[in-house]
């Protein structure tokens, strides 16, 4: 988004992570000065926009890259871009995105390489309906249609913490955006956005790590500033498992040794734990409470609606011990307690390593984690912390 802005622009609270670095090594070969002013805390300055084509290996890397179509599209009249990399959860399509784009006024196609080359001759105001509430593609509308001639809805938008932190910024540097934290975003376009100074908020997701953290270790943890407001769902699912989660103003306390019992469905069903487009349980904690739920008295169902290979990495689980029924590859049936034992293990996406590594942390012996870089990707210094 600060490639949008015609003059500098400050963040505070950026993590220290793999994908960040790597998007930053983009904006850079794209012409953005971009100085670091403290550990968390970056200047971007994109008045030199050169290049619209970045780094093809670079940008394969991480599947936020594709991120950089909106506002190119919108800076530059062109864009090319390899397919976006990331977590190898399932199939996922980027047509939501493509679709966006090309309502504003944006053609696309495949070049030699297989590459997605975008051009536009300007971009104008229109009626998005997305066919899926994508948080990345929703994010890819919303930039280009904050510059774009005229109004534009995006119907079926998705309302995640991070798009409507992504609002809140470009409202600051001038966007016209109504609808924030709804599935119905409306944007009047701009002429141009100027430079401004944000923080960006607590990541919810990574807080909802540490809380699983705590209970599977029988930790007492307290999160500062942990975005309570964001928090609701999380708390309400890891409420089904016993984990007790009390609230001091905007910080999380997790008190240590808890007896985890699984909430029993007096409707005579098994307990389940399920994702939901927000504001239902986030698709990304879903690992996370799978390994919880091994630690708990009763059995759950976990069912992983987004994406249809997120739960393959179970069987990495069942070879530390835990039972665990795959279903499908949407749903597995967790029972327990089960006490987990040490193993050799790799890392297949940042929610699972992250999850495997609470399991580590949980299990008697030494767990041998491969392929961490995947977790670095996500959480910031996970070692030291």
């Amino acid at each position: 988004a600060t490639l949008l802005a015609q003059e500098p622009v400050i963040l505070h609270n950026v993590p220290d992570i793999l994908d960040i670095t790597i998007m930053r090594g983009l904006l850079e070969s794209l012409g953005v000065e971009v100085k670091q002013i403290d550990k968390h805390s970056f200047s971007f300055d994109p008045g030199n926009l050169q290049s619209a084509n970045p780094d093809s290996t670079q940008a394969s890397r991480i599947r936020g890259s594709f991120l950089l179509a909106g506002p190119l599209l919108a800076r530059k009249k062109s864009i090319v871009l390899p397919a976006p990399g990331g977590d190898r959860i399932g199939l996922r399509p980027v047509q939501t995105h493509l679709s966006a784009l090309e309502k504003l006024g944006a053609r696309i196609d495949l070049n030699e390489n297989g590459f997605y080359q975008m051009q536009t001759s300007g971009l104008k105001g229109t009626q998005i309906y997305l066919d899926e509430a994508s948080v990345m593609a929703t994010e890819n509308a919303l930039m280009a249609a904050v510059t774009a001639q005229g109004k534009t809805n995006i119907y079926n938008a998705a309302c995640e913490p991070h798009v409507q932190g992504l609002c809140h910024f470009l409202k600051l540097l001038g966007a016209n955006i109504e609808g924030i934290g709804s599935n119905l975003l409306v944007i009047e376009g701009v002429s141009g956005l100027s430079g401004g100074e944000y923080t960006i908020q607590p990541d919810h997701t990574e807080v909802g790590s540490f809380i699983g953290l705590a209970a599977v270790t029988g930790s007492e943890l307290r999160i500062r500033n942990a975005g309570v407001q964001y928090l609701r769902m999380t708390q309400l699912m890891f409420e089904k498992l016993g984990v007790e989660i009390q609230v001091e103003g905007d910080d999380l306390l997790i008190p240590k040794k808890q007896k985890l019992i699984v909430r029993k469905d007096l409707s005579g069903g098994i307990p389940k734990i399920d994702d939901a487009p927000w504001p239902g349980f986030p698709a990304d904690l879903t690992s996370i409470m799978t390994v919880v739920a091994t630690q708990c008295s009763g059995a759950v169902l976990i069912f992983e609606k987004m994406f249809e290979s997120r739960l393959f990495w179970v069987d990495k689980l069942i070879e530390m011990g835990a039972q665990i029924i795959l279903c499908d590859p949407h749903r597995a049936v967790v029972s327990g307690p089960t006490p987990l034992k040490g193993a050799r293990v790799s890392s297949p996406d940042i929610r699972a390593g992250m999850a495997l590594l609470i399991a580590a942390l949980g299990a008697k012996g030494i767990t041998e984690i491969h392929n961490i870089d995947q977790i670095d990707r996500g959480y910031e210094t996970i070692d030291k912390r």
